[in-house]
């Protein structure tokens, strides 16, 4: 699919984003293996998370839609899995993958579990090594640092893991698999992480608890009880009309019912300094998740700097924050993002390589970039590379470039945000689409 887009004469409206997709994931999983009815509101029907159901549903689990996005989870309990008949097809979401792989570390069954090209060439190992520690037998493509993984479980025992990164993938595939393990499971983090899985659990009766840096959970004893909750509009979604409005030069856009889990916020962080008014106002939150409305508006932007846990907290934002730098007067330096290389396609390279078509001044860094913001961009022809962040982003860089932008492969967009052009074209009054 191709997408044309140009910058309308005004940007405004009201957005409420999709449900936080990473809340999502775990949403279906835990409340798969409770015991008992949960219903979830919000939920975000989009490729990846319909991939962690289908998984689900193979291991006997019953997941029904009554709406478009509303599911029911009936779980199995702790015990209650079925060794899936077929491999378990991952598609292109490495969130499925690596805590699934939690999951099925304790179950006593073989397993195999895969994905398309893109997912099979994503490293797995950082996952997979602690979880070999602690005693689940796990092989794969070039020892286990690749995708088909085949995991046979069985009897697991907790360990103390640091993390050599941070990253919330491979601590709740830890936290999951030390569910199923005798004694004690502690991980320790070097930076903050999104801390919905610790979260959830806690609302579900888990024995987990966080102090400071280091998370510990014990073996489920008993069951854990369904919860049902509505799912937070998701930040990383609502990122895109964040720096919309903020780079367009006649726009309001109001963003409601969004996540602002502490841990999710860089981008917030990020945008304010760079001079974005930006208005948050916390709401009512929702399953120990903290919620609130955001107002943003046309800004004068300037360059920053983003590192460490700043950037750890808005790693999945860094393509469109780039956009938000190229608008921006004077220099923006974004370290410590190496996590992007290694996402469904290099973002780091892409990011560069197809805003520059469009006449942004970006030089490549092993960790990040530094872009030399001139205060606009103009049309081009650009490519997705099938990654919907960056399919996203370019969209945005169109909302207020000079002159036409078209876009190749805007289709991956539905992966995280299936009426991201629907939402688009209510925001906006001057918008095309086209197939080729």
């Amino acid at each position: 699919m191709i997408k044309k887009i140009n910058r309308p004469s005004a940007l405004e409206g009201q957005i409420r984003p999709p449900g936080d997709k990473s809340i999502g994931h775990r949403a279906v999983m835990l409340n798969g293996i409770s015991e008992g009815k949960a219903h979830i509101t919000n939920f975000c029907a989009g490729g990846d998370t319909l991939a962690t159901i289908s998984c689900m549903k193979a291991m006997g689990v019953k997941v029904r839609r009554p709406a478009p996005d509303t599911i029911d989870v009936v779980g199995v309990g702790a015990s209650g899995l079925k060794e899936p008949q077929d491999v378990l097809n991952a598609r292109n979401s490495g969130t499925t993958t690596r805590l699934l792989s939690g999951i099925l570390a304790g179950q006593p069954f073989v397993s195999i579990i895969t994905g398309d090209a893109s997912l099979r060439s994503r490293p797995m190992a950082r996952a997979t090594e602690p979880l070999r520690k602690m005693g689940a037998d796990i092989i794969g493509r070039d020892n286990g640092r690749f995708a088909p993984l085949v995991i046979r479980g069985g009897k697991l025992h907790g360990i103390r893991y640091e993390l050599p990164v941070a990253s919330a993938q491979v601590k709740s595939a830890i936290i999951l698999a030390g569910l199923f393990a005798e004694g004690e499971t502690c991980i320790v983090e070097p930076g903050p992480t999104r801390d919905h899985t610790e979260r959830i659990l806690a609302g579900m009766g888990a024995a987990v608890r966080t102090s400071g840096r280091t998370i510990t959970v014990s073996r489920i004893a008993g069951r854990l009880n369904p919860l049902s909750f509505t799912v937070p509009g998701d930040i990383s979604a609502a990122a895109y009309w964040m720096v919309a409005a903020a780079i367009h030069p006649k726009a309001t856009v109001d963003i409601s019912g969004c996540g602002i889990n502490p841990t999710r916020t860089g981008v917030i962080d990020i945008l304010r300094s760079m001079g974005t008014r930006i208005v948050v106002r916390p709401a009512d939150g929702t399953a120990s998740e903290p919620t609130g409305d955001i107002t943003i508006s046309s800004s004068e932007l300037h360059g920053t700097e983003a590192r460490g846990d700043l950037v750890v907290r808005s790693i999945d934002e860094v393509p469109v924050l780039a956009v938000a730098a190229c608008f921006a007067r004077g220099v923006t330096t974004i370290r410590d993002a190496q996590e992007l290389k290694v996402k469904e396609t290099d973002r780091i390279v892409h990011t560069i390589q197809e805003l520059s078509k469009m006449g942004a001044r970006i030089d490549e860094l092993p960790d990040g970039m530094v872009i030399h913001g001139v205060g606009r961009l103009h049309g081009a022809e650009v490519e997705s590379h099938g990654d919907h962040r960056l399919a996203m982003s370019l969209a945005v860089a169109g909302l207020a470039a000079e002159g036409d932008t078209i876009i190749k492969g805007a289709e991956i967009a539905s992966v995280s945000y299936p009426s991201f052009w629907s939402d688009l074209e209510k925001l906006s009054t001057t918008f095309e689409s086209g197939r080729r």
